[in-house]
């Protein structure tokens, strides 16, 4: 089973050659041998080269924990982490 959830570009310029665009995948997954149980799955690559990225399988602790992670920064920030 495979399962997108969302999809989207990072906000670097397209034109900054020291910061490439990125781009970044959350989705689901249960083919994944060595993991034995259902994953979020997080892909970052940059934009324009396919399947050359960097792909995390994340357990349900894992996900939590950067989502946490996230909000964190957000608050950091200034920004409300929303829910």
């Amino acid at each position: 089973m495979r399962r997108s959830i969302d999809d989207h570009f990072d906000d670097h310029p397209v034109d900054d050659e020291e910061r490439p665009p990125a781009s970044w995948a959350v989705g689901l997954s249960d083919d994944c041998e060595g993991c034995n149980d259902i994953r979020v799955v997080l892909t970052l690559e940059e934009v324009g080269r396919p399947g050359a990225g960097v792909v995390a399988h994340l357990s349900a602790d894992n996900a939590r924990r950067l989502r946490q992670a996230l909000a964190a920064a957000l608050r950091e920030v200034g920004e409300d982490p929303g829910h």
